[in-house]
């Protein structure tokens, strides 16, 4: 058995057994972590040599063993095992045994025939935030190949928690192994946590659970989604195999209020009513560490107290005080679905030394949209950079779980319409100074279901999704959610097209204005269009400023979905569309989605599509 003066240290430093035996080949050294008696509850490991390049031909077992109600949590501070091929399954890697049988009092089974759960290579980037074991055990394989290498390898710290810390509160329903109920009693608490199966362990292939919350009647349920990975990927949730849905009601025929997949932190919902349902689904061959989650049953009329009570339909501005001109209201969607927003004694100048706040709380699947009517605030004269010197319109919205500012205002050009990421929106006015010319502003407020989009029919089984048939409408405009306004946040909006047998769909994007950079990936940060011509392929991607975009379906079928992350904002796009045969078109062909960038639109084409589109107005 190979044996370094490294791994005599770490014996040394952290009162580890050696195991003979038991490892995977002969040649494999072991170290053995364990908890209680004499083991510590918490500690440091690396590879051999740490700082310095790990040797080469090595296979080294790390074996961390905790006790019966207990798991293992490994956190790498420092991660660089050379990266020989994209998948790690050759040269160096790190294997991970998340699943290990334990038997006798003997150290955990491993050999050749075990089941490894992941495997690592690569830079810090490329480890997981935090590995953890399903059961009791965890067994990291490290293996290095002849080939020379400056990694460093590894160091880490290793911790066995108590699995009970993550029980679900509700009650597990019988004869089902993860769907739980969750009911409101006045001698029950209020609030309480729930988990996908086995978290903070990866949960398990093929899951299906459902969680039932029913509140009393005057309740409402409260969800936050503190953190939830699923898969890592900006990809639409319509192509994921592993995916939270929250419908808003008792069965799963409500109407969707959120639909989760790949990596979600501070993720907040509200019930309309009593009832609320959670349906977990995952079928990917590579499971997340899945979710944690708080709900909290809530009197209908929110914990939120008004500082100044809004009325039940259009605001006459809030109340000023003389000293401070100071100003605070809540608009809450249960007591009003729009309304008129306007700054002290508009359209008189506000005071000076002016400090008003507006928070907006929706329910279910409500956004809040705000649509500036008029605006003029006091200008400081000389170079602004920005509006932080001078009177200012400041807009918040959630972003992982804290309010973040998304936008400031200022001076007299009226701002673009906004609209929130999810159910709260905050606006702060701050007016220090004041003048005879400065009016102040006036906004118009709604509580949206449809994300401002026009056209097509809303679908309920989705969050943001229309359908678009011909056999209904044969042409019209489709746009991005609040358009001509800025786009939401962490928002997917999809359009679904269908045509009659022998038709194709045509779009003419007039606008176009999608943050982020070709080819619109989540290494960019951008957000994208994506347009796919079947249920299932990925389509091709757009992003940035385009002056125009011509696309057609291959078949009678296509698709839009529009996917904004947390990061900028623009105003999105505008699209005219339109069903045709090919009968219907000139001999040209067009390009189809997914078709390579080579094609050319002719001018001769573009005049008979022009004159088409005329002739079926």
């Amino acid at each position: 058995m190979k044996t370094s003066t490294t791994l005599v240290l770490l014996i040394h430093l952290s009162l580890h057994t050696v195991d003979e035996g038991y490892a995977i080949n002969p040649s494999c050294s072991c170290i053995r972590f364990t908890s209680g008696g004499e083991g510590a509850p918490r500690g440091t490991f690396s590879s051999p040599d740490y700082p310095r390049a790990y040797p080469r031909s090595l296979c080294l077992l790390y074996t961390f063993l905790a006790q019966p109600h207990q798991i293992v949590e490994i956190v790498f501070t420092d991660f660089d095992i050379h990266k020989e091929h994209l998948d790690c399954t050759r040269g160096d890697y790190l294997k991970v045994y998340s699943e290990v049988g334990i038997h006798g009092p003997g150290p955990p089974g491993v050999n050749e025939h075990s089941k490894w759960s992941r495997i690592l290579c690569g830079n810090r980037n490329d480890a997981p935030p935090a590995l953890y074991s399903h059961g009791s055990a965890l067994v990291l394989e490290l293996n290095s190949g002849e080939k020379e290498s400056n990694s460093t390898g590894f160091i880490g710290t290793y911790k066995f928690i108590d699995r009970r810390n993550f029980e679900t509160d509700g009650v597990l329903v019988s004869d089902s192994d993860c769907d739980y109920v969750f009911n409101s009693h006045s001698n029950r608490p209020s609030q309480g946590k729930f988990y996908s199966p086995r978290y903070p362990s990866s949960y398990p292939i093929n899951s299906q659970c459902y969680y039932h919350f029913h509140a009393r009647k005057n309740e409402r349920v409260k969800l936050v989604f503190e953190e939830s990975f699923l898969q890592k990927s900006d990809e639409s949730c319509l192509n994921r195999a592993d995916t939270i849905k929250v419908f808003d009601g008792k069965v799963a025929s409500a109407p969707v209020i959120a639909m989760l997949c790949n990596e979600i932190i501070g993720y907040e919902i509200l019930s309309t009513g009593p009832d609320l349902l959670v349906e977990f689904i995952a079928k990917s061959k590579t499971p997340g560490q899945g979710f944690k989650a708080k709900y909290q049953f809530q009197p209908d009329d929110s914990s939120i107290e008004d500082v100044v009570k809004s009325s039940e339909g259009t605001s006459v501005g809030p109340a000023v005080s003389a000293a401070t001109s100071s100003c605070h209201q809540v608009f809450r969607s249960d007591k009003s679905r729009s309304g008129k927003l306007i700054s002290p004694l508009y359209p008189s100048p506000y005071p000076p030394k002016t400090h008003c706040h507006y928070d907006f709380l929706a329910r279910g699947r409500q956004r809040v949209r705000l649509l500036f009517e008029d605006f003029n605030l006091q200008r400081v004269t000389g170079n602004i950079i920005d509006c932080e010197s001078m009177d200012s319109l400041d807009v918040f919205v959630e972003v992982d779980g804290r309010l973040e500012k998304m936008a400031s205002f200022c001076g007299s050009d009226v701002p673009k319409g906004i609209m929130s990421n999810g159910p709260k929106l905050a606006v702060d006015f701050r007016g220090v100074y004041s003048s005879r010319y400065s009016r102040g502003f006036k906004i118009s407020y709604h509580f949206v279901e449809d994300y401002g989009i026009s056209s097509g029919k809303q679908l309920l089984e989705y969050p943001c999704a229309f359908v678009y048939n011909s056999s209904v409408k044969a042409k019209g405009v489709v746009t991005s959610p609040n358009h001509p306004g800025l786009y939401p946040r962490d928002t997917e909006c999809n359009y679904f097209f269908h045509g009659t047998k022998g038709q194709r769909v045509h779009l003419h994007f007039t606008h176009f204005d999608v943050e982020g950079v070709h080819p619109c990936e989540a290494v960019s940060a951008s957000d994208y269009v994506q347009l796919s011509y079947d249920g299932n392929s990925r389509g091709t991607r757009h992003c940035g400023q385009l002056k125009e975009l011509k696309v057609t379906s291959k078949k009678n079928f296509m698709r839009i979905t529009f996917r904004s992350n947390d990061r900028l904002d623009g105003t999105g796009f505008k699209a005219n569309y339109i069903f045709l045969k090919d009968n219907e078109m000139v001999s040209v062909n067009m390009p189809a989605v997914g078709g390579t960038d080579s094609l050319k639109w002719s001018w001769m084409l573009a005049l008979n599509v022009i004159l088409l589109y005329l002739t079926l107005r």
